[in-house]
């Protein structure tokens, strides 16, 4: 542990920089916590890095500390309606790296125009908890290597699921999945958030892509929420995935706020 001293001529707090752990630090002012830093590896990889302070001051104190401990590319996700601290994160030098749209997801068939009866027959979806597991893993880790060979993860929604190194299904009852012709071939994860259900993962493998397979899965996931009168979901889609904002747009889902995922490089 090791700390580092900040002085200001502004009449502005002077904080002491602390690095507490090695994934955390502290800034105090008199003996005071007045502020705090961290960082978490995803699991792609990436370092995505967060400061908790009121004042901009101990922020860019902060941000100055971490910039300079921690290897780079360094990533944060911030709620682009809070100016305050996206403006923190530029004058540390990060820029927008991509933009999530926030969507309110109605879950009653009325509204979406979803049939889970409907469409494409050929097409059927075994429900969440009901998936072979190795089948299930088994697309999972055929869908994920399909989008790192194109686009890339850092495309995908920024929230990421822990996970332990190499397993990527972390709770399989959470997955329900399209078959075709006896093969999975589409997966969507819904999880009961602290409010309402939030659409994690719809996902469908890429020769099965613009067949109605992510319409199915989405019918029968919101279907089974409206049955249980739960709703309406929410769900983040990443404003350059125009099929995916398309889909959502297109049964009636509202869009809220969004999320800056920002990069120093």
């Amino acid at each position: 542990m090791y700390s580092q001293h900040f002085t200001f001529e502004t009449g502005e707090p002077a904080a002491i920089i602390t690095r507490v752990a090695d994934t955390q630090w502290h800034a105090a002012v008199d003996g005071r916590v007045v502020g705090s830093g961290d960082v978490a590896r995803r699991p792609d990889g990436r370092l995505f890095v967060s400061i908790d302070a009121w004042h901009a001051t101990v922020f860019d104190q902060l941000a100055a500390a971490l910039r300079a401990e921690l290897p780079r590319p360094l990533y944060t996700v911030v709620d682009e309606f809070e100016t305050d601290l996206t403006a923190g994160w530029r004058r540390a030098g990060f820029t927008p790296g991509r933009r999530e749209w926030e969507y309110s997801v109605p879950t009653d068939p009325a509204v979406t125009g979803l049939d889970s009866t409907a469409g494409d027959t050929s097409v059927t979806i075994v429900a969440a908890g009901a998936a072979a597991e190795g089948p299930l893993r088994a697309l999972d880790r055929a869908i994920r290597d399909e989008v790192e060979a194109t686009v890339g993860w850092q495309d995908m929604p920024a929230e990421v699921l822990p996970r332990t190194d190499g397993d990527t299904v972390v709770d399989p009852s959470k997955y329900a999945v399209a078959v075709r012709s006896g093969r999975y071939v589409g997966l969507i994860r819904v999880v009961q958030a602290t409010r309402r259900p939030r659409i994690g993962l719809i996902a469908v493998r890429a020769g099965e892509q613009r067949t109605g397979v992510a319409r199915a899965l989405l019918a029968h996931a919101l279907g089974t929420l409206h049955r249980d009168g739960l709703g309406p979901a929410y769900t983040e889609v990443n404003e350059s995935n125009t099929a995916a904002t398309a889909l959502f747009d297109s049964i009636g889902a509202q869009r809220g706020g969004s999320n800056l995922e920002l990069v120093l490089r």
